[in-house]
């Protein structure tokens, strides 16, 4: 992400949550490659902006 959002956490806020992500179970699929902060900011930013992800800014993940 090259842009700071208001829907952002801050990296203090971020720090109480990633820990609530589990790691991926033997036998199912593998992570992918997405930096997981990337994808909640994301997730923020629908919710606060009240979008379509088609219309989420270009440097967010996919």
């Amino acid at each position: 992400m090259t842009k700071n959002y208001p829907s952002n956490l801050t990296w203090e806020q971020w720090e109480l949550i990633p820990q609530l992500f589990s790691e991926a179970k033997p036998g199912d699929r593998p992570r992918t490659k997405t930096c997981i902060y990337a994808v909640v900011m994301a997730i923020l930013y629908l919710l606060c902006q009240a979008c379509t992800w088609r219309a989420l800014p270009g440097d967010l993940p996919p």
